[in-house]
């Protein structure tokens, strides 16, 4: 005979902001890996505002963001790829277009940000 018992804990459900920081801190962290030296990315406290932006949004906001947001995922990653497989044999990315992925990576950033901040 089977018994079934109910769970003793019942399983943890991640924050909905999690995957909003978990997005956000991919592309801050593609940034310092194209910019080491250059400053970086917007400070992470940003996260926090964005975060708090987030609990008020509605729901399109939230669609509207997570589409965004993916979306800029991928062509990060897709960037940074173009630019380490670019390298003319020097063993590092063109300086000119790490400078340029970094700038449009940054527009594109803010872009996400003002979706739900607006």
């Amino acid at each position: 005979m089977l018994h079934r018992f109910a769970d003793s804990a019942p399983s943890a459900t991640p924050h909905p902001n999690t995957e909003v920081l978990a997005r956000l801190a991919c592309i801050r962290h593609a940034l310092r890996l194209v910019e080491p030296f250059g400053g970086g990315p917007a400070p992470d406290a940003e996260d926090e505002v964005i975060t708090a932006a987030w609990d008020r949004a509605d729901v399109s906001k939230r669609r509207q963001f997570d589409l965004k947001s993916g979306q800029l995922v991928g062509a990060t990653s897709a960037g940074l790829e173009a630019l380490l497989n670019d390298d003319d044999g020097r063993n590092e990315p063109n300086p000119e277009a790490a400078q340029a992925l970094v700038d449009q990576i940054r527009r594109e950033l803010a872009d996400v940000a003002k979706i739900i901040l607006d």
